[in-house]
């Protein structure tokens, strides 16, 4: 489950989305498209999913690398969007959003900024959000968007999206160097005006109502601040939902709120992206 410090992997126990063998097998092929909760409710269509996608490393300034996987999609030039992960890790889910993604339209990325470390219980996920260095991962967000604004098949138009702990980093990603769309996921927008001031794009925030951590008093504040910076284009959808409504392995995960999170997702990026 979710508590205090992030989001579980517990069953959601609710019904999957119907599915037949011939489409399970269509998809796994290649052969068809199935909607995002769907795919994320079967394990072996989000596996299938995310070998779609292919392992990138990014040499940085100090010499290490910025790892992850990239998609690509049908048509170039594309936008180009930047995913960060939960507090699991770059687990096949995340991969296989990015899959997602490009079979939207877009160069889709999803950093690793546990390098490789990948957590199935909540003891070593608390562990490995609580080791991430905070200017180490800043370093390579900034290094990833930089590949992905100046890729050779890029638009030049990059946004940033990213789940819980992702969620707050989409955002500090958006702080720390020029992004043209931000979106956060019930992530962690605790932060004053004088960070916010260096935002260069419209912000787009998924919260829930019964989130007792990415709560409304934060919500609220971040609302604040963003006024104070002279932010204006800010947008927040409020679902009633718990933390983790959008991830189909979470005991709260809500197939409708997560269906109308993601299609203001993709109106969102194609307004501001294209």
């Amino acid at each position: 489950m979710c508590d205090l410090h992030g989001c579980g992997s517990d069953a959601s126990g609710k019904p999957k989305p119907e599915l037949s063998n011939s489409d399970r097998r269509s998809f796994i092929k290649g052969a068809i498209a199935l909607p995002v909760a769907t795919i994320l409710a079967y394990p072996e269509l989000t596996k299938a999913a995310a070998d779609r996608t292919k392992p990138i490393s990014v040499p940085m300034a100090n010499g290490d690398m910025a790892t992850g996987v990239i998609a690509m999609p049908a048509t170039l030039p594309a936008p180009t969007v930047l995913l960060i992960h939960e507090w699991w890790g770059l687990n096949d889910q995340i991969k296989s959003m990015a899959a997602q993604f490009a079979a939207q339209g877009y160069i889709a990325v999803a950093i690793d900024l546990y390098g490789g470390k990948i957590a199935t219980n909540g003891a070593d996920a608390r562990k490995y959000m609580g080791a991430t260095d905070a200017k180490l991962a800043t370093k390579q967000l900034t290094t990833m968007a930089n590949y992905l604004r100046t890729h050779k098949d890029s638009t030049g138009k990059l946004g940033t999206v990213g789940w819980c702990f992702g969620g707050g980093w989409s955002l500090n990603c958006s702080t720390a160097t020029k992004v043209d769309a931000t979106i956060i996921y019930y992530g962690n927008v605790k932060k004053p005006a004088s960070d916010l001031a260096s935002l260069k794009g419209p912000v787009l925030g998924h919260f829930a109502t019964k989130d007792k951590w990415i709560n409304k008093n934060m919500v609220a504040g971040f609302e604040r601040e963003m006024k104070k910076a002279g932010k204006s284009d800010l947008t927040v959808h409020w679902y009633e939902a718990d933390h983790a409504f959008a991830n189909p392995t979470s005991s709260r995960y809500d197939n409708k709120d997560a269906a109308l999170a993601w299609q203001r997702t993709l109106d969102f990026y194609k307004k501001h992206l294209g």
